[in-house]
């Protein structure tokens, strides 16, 4: 059965730079247990009222980012899209309480860069899910709960974000050319203890627990996807963290998946 994963998108540069931890997603695609014929991705960077689903069967780029190298605006991503699953997916989410909808709509940066990393070839069908930036971790976390049935499927379930994400440190380093802040690596650490550890009660309360976790996430937008992910294998799924960096001095690009046991979901 497929497990599902938190990715990083990294700054746009990670398209054109994709590094060790472009390695590690290919590697990590190239592992799956099966075959996925199609791709759901919670992502950081579509952030709507209520759970959104991209249904276009033909979805655009979206180059949603200002000031970096032109050779990244002429990038394309040819995946297809799944109205089908599209539909699949709005009708669970629904039948768990969410006001989901379908919408048509583009794959943003968040979507295709990392799918760059680990399907090149773009060939399997993608499907972008929104986000609720206002609505915190445990409401996430629920969403990914109703996607459970789709890696069951052979529909993997993706969150793309970052484990850290503060701009303005990254303005600031970059203009100072400084060093990698402690909290960084401190944050990333801490999250990923408390997902090995199961320890779902202290991630729902990381602003609060977490070092620095303010500093670390600003806002919460870029953290959501990975409850998203964690909820769709549920509470007795094995971790594995199968990346860990730094990018841009501030920007962690730890990446994890999470393979459900299959005995305890039946």
């Amino acid at each position: 059965m497929l497990p599902s994963v938190f990715v990083p998108h990294g700054s746009p540069n990670f398209a054109l730079q994709p590094g060790e931890a472009g390695i590690r997603l290919a590697q990590a695609a190239a592992a799956l247990p099966r075959r996925a014929r199609a791709i759901v991705v919670a992502s950081a960077h579509w952030d709507t009222t209520n759970p959104t689903v991209g249904a276009a069967g033909q979805p655009e780029t979206i180059h949603d980012f200002w000031g970096f190298p032109e050779p990244l605006y002429d990038i394309r991503y040819a995946a297809s899209g799944s109205p089908s699953v599209a539909a699949t997916i709005v009708d669970r989410l629904r039948a768990a309480g969410f006001p989901a909808q379908a919408i048509l709509h583009g794959i943003d940066h968040a979507v295709w860069i990392p799918l760059r990393q680990m399907f090149p070839g773009a060939e399997v069908p993608v499907v972008p899910l929104s986000i609720q930036g206002s609505r915190g971790p445990e409401y996430h976390y629920r969403l990914g709960q109703a996607l459970a049935p789709l890696l069951d499927d052979d529909i993997l379930v993706m969150g793309s974000g970052n484990l850290t994400h503060n701009l303005r440190d990254f303005q600031l380093i970059k203009v100072s050319r400084g060093d990698t802040p402690t909290y960084v690596r401190a944050f990333a650490d801490w999250i990923w203890q408390r997902v090995e550890d199961g320890d779902t009660s202290a991630l729902f309360e990381y602003r609060r627990l977490a070092p620095e976790a303010v500093r670390a996430h600003p806002t919460e937008e870029h953290l959501l996807p990975l409850f998203v992910a964690l909820g769709a294998a549920g509470n007795n799924s094995h971790p594995e963290r199968f990346h860990t960096g730094i990018d841009e001095h501030v920007l962690a690009m730890d990446a994890f998946a999470f393979h459900p046991r299959t005995e305890m979901r039946q």
